[in-house]
């Protein structure tokens, strides 16, 4: 279960963040949605350590979040993708999924120098999710390309194979379709209800609304710094405050 209570974050007299409070069951998908600057960003960097709240606990299990570094979050087991591309671009497409890997494996320098038989199957085993990962995501046969050079579509989808690679506890994904077109937003649907099959936990920060209602369980509305709402899709389509809040002319589930 990650669980977050009362997270507070100002900025100056700006508070964008004010007492959120929601849990993610495990083996769901629970999207996280609002207008623009309704606090979702800072919420995602508070949850990962780039910011730390001015109040409230973020907890995975037993484990208190709040105060450790972005990389002992990681370690715990939480992945994600970023709303603004973060790729190295001369990196290949597959040692870019495998800097997923490496984040989650314990490393010996000095295994690494001799290449004892345990590191090479290491090294096998992991090279082999990374290119099972690609697959899911159409992207295998381009495994050697520089991530650079690949298009928009496909460098959204690489990142996201980076961050399902390590099966990571809880799976947080900004904004994963966007800008991509009806294909490719399909092949990346298609990894996410995969996933849900599998019992992975996800959280979906995403503004495509039929996304959203296709494969949320649940879905947390966030506007001006506060949760408004809370519930199933159909639910939440029917609250008045989230359709003068947020999804304005979207139609109502009769």
């Amino acid at each position: 279960m990650l669980r977050l209570e009362g997270v507070t974050k100002r900025f100056g007299g700006l508070t964008a963040l004010d007492g959120v409070s929601f849990a993610v069951a495990p083996g769901t998908v629970t999207a996280l949605i609002g207008p623009n600057g309704a606090g979702k960003s800072t919420l995602l960097d508070c949850l990962f350590g780039v910011q730390r709240p001015d109040a409230g606990s973020i907890r995975l299990g037993e484990r208190e979040l709040v105060g450790l570094s972005p990389d002992a979050i990681a370690r715990l087991g939480l992945a994600r993708t970023f709303q603004n591309l973060r790729l190295a671009p001369f990196e290949t497409v597959l040692d870019t999924v495998l800097v997923g890997l490496v984040a989650r494996q314990p490393f010996s320098l000095w295994a690494g120098l001799l290449r004892l038989p345990a590191t090479r199957h290491t090294e096998r085993a992991m090279r082999l999710a990374a290119l099972q990962a690609l697959d899911r995501l159409g992207l295998a046969h381009k495994a050697d390309w520089p991530a650079g050079v690949l298009a928009y579509g496909d460098k959204k989808r690489l990142e996201l194979a980076r961050a399902i690679v390590a099966e990571p506890q809880v799976l947080v994904l900004d904004e994963p379709v966007a800008g991509l077109n009806r294909v490719e937003t399909e092949a990346v649907a298609s990894e996410l209800r995969r996933l849900r099959r599998a019992g992975r936990t996800v959280l979906l920060v995403e503004h495509d609304m039929d996304l959203v209602m296709r494969l949320a369980d649940t879905v947390v509305v966030l506007d001006g710094g506060r949760r408004i709402a809370q519930g199933t899709p159909v639910e939440v389509q029917r609250n008045p405050l989230v359709l003068e809040a947020y999804l304005g002319q979207m139609e109502v589930v009769a």
